[in-house]
């Protein structure tokens, strides 16, 4: 395997790692602003910005300096002393985000929490943390989730109580679930008593494509189809056999480490501990399994190359090729030219539980759907390859990637 260190999710997250101008000067910026607010309170900074931006990697470099800040003893600043957290609601990003801490000087595991556990901790104790991040904010609950011990309405709400100033990640282009349901309206209304700055990263850093390749794969995540561009730094490709997609993600595995399966949650999958398989064709492999005990995520772990992955393991990683399977919710309209969705081939019912009080939960599944759709195709650094469960899905990216080869 070729999974040396530069391609480890801890060295890319790494508080070490040189940024962007514009990166640094949004951790200098937010810095600031956590000094000129943890008296005073009531302070939100918000960073947005689509997948592949950086915001994790700017988010756990502020983090460090934060904590740098806060225990540096020998030069009194307004952060000194200051008890600080980061947050957030992912499993596989929180053992990230803990192996990372035990290379740093000022940075504890302890630091790192899950958003439920914070905030009945700091009720229990009627605490205030100085100042608490939020990774992946848009998976925070917008509703109670009594298996996962949350009682209250909201984690944003709950987590503002608990902080002077709070600094968070969003993008709702990334929201998966019903219970996660935000949209920038949704934030504004539990901001709009706060004194709040916003940040909006530009500067695609994942994915080594074209604005061309990246725009393509912008409008298919709105269900157009759009004419495949010819991009020679990124490998975009469709088979017409997954089995042999699967052989070239295996042979670049071989050859670049970090290049997975991923798919659609369109087969099917039971928390039961068993193993549960995605088929088509020729193509026979089992869905990722949870292992919580593992140190390393599910995107690090040299046997998952054996498994297929969810949203839910790679959402927040970087993997250097992808082989996605548009499973058979996924499916398109020659008539109309356009993807059409259909929620009742979408096997993650937890995805659209609790529909109560949501106003259209029709287009929000829609949403959800293709939200889970641009996380999947996000991920890869040098090469995305798709199959496509539905003949006319397939049939018509075969002709625009011919017709953009003539072209």
């Amino acid at each position: 395997m070729a999974d040396g260190n530069n391609n480890q999710a801890l060295q890319k997250l790494s508080p070490n790692r040189t940024l962007s101008a514009e990166q640094e000067a949004l951790c200098a910026r937010v810095l600031q602003f956590c000094q000129n607010h943890v008296v005073s309170g009531h302070a939100v900074f918000v960073i947005k910005g689509d997948a592949g931006t950086g915001k994790s990697i700017v988010i756990n470099k502020i983090f460090n300096e934060l904590q740098k800040l806060s225990r540096e003893k020998s030069q009194p600043n307004a952060l000194s002393g200051t008890k600080n957290y980061l947050l957030v609601n992912h499993p596989e990003m929180m053992k990230l985000y803990r192996n990372i801490a035990e290379k740093s000087h000022y940075v504890k595991k302890k630091d790192y929490e899950r958003p439920t556990s914070f905030i009945n901790a700091m009720h229990k104790t009627g605490q205030v943390a100085d100042v608490v991040l939020v990774d992946e904010a848009h998976l925070l609950l917008t509703k109670a989730d009594k298996y996962n011990r949350f009682v209250q309405d909201n984690h944003l709400e709950e987590i503002l109580k608990c902080a002077r100033v709070v600094v968070i990640v969003f993008d709702d282009k990334q929201v998966l679930k019903f219970k996660s349901h935000w949209t920038e309206g949704d934030l504004e209304s539990i901001l709009a008593q706060k004194h709040v700055q916003t940040f909006h990263l530009q500067n695609q850093f994942r994915m080594q494509a074209s604005v061309q390749t990246l725009e393509w794969i912008e409008q298919f995540c709105k269900k157009t189809v759009l004419l495949v561009p010819y991009d020679p730094c990124f490998d975009l490709r469709f088979f017409e056999d997954a089995q042999d997609l699967y052989d070239l993600v295996c042979q670049k595995n071989a050859e670049f480490g970090l290049s997975r399966m991923v798919a659609t949650y369109d087969y099917p999958y039971r928390l039961d501990g068993r193993e549960h398989f995605v088929t088509e064709g020729r193509f026979h492999l089992k869905w990722d399994i949870a292992k919580p005990e593992s140190r390393l995520p599910w995107a690090e772990r040299a046997d998952t190359i054996d498994e297929v992955g969810s949203v839910y393991t790679v959402q927040g990683f970087d993997l250097n090729y992808v082989g996605l399977l548009l499973g058979p919710s996924v499916r398109y309209d020659a008539q109309a030219d356009t993807l059409v969705l259909d929620p009742t081939r979408y096997e993650d019912s937890a995805a659209f539980a609790g529909r109560k009080g949501l106003a259209q939960p029709e287009q929000t599944m829609e949403r959800i759907m293709l939200n889970a759709i641009n996380v999947l195709m996000t991920r890869a650094v040098r090469g995305l390859y798709i199959y496509a469960h539905d003949p006319a899905l397939r049939a018509r990216l075969g002709q625009l990637r011919g017709a953009s080869m003539v072209g």
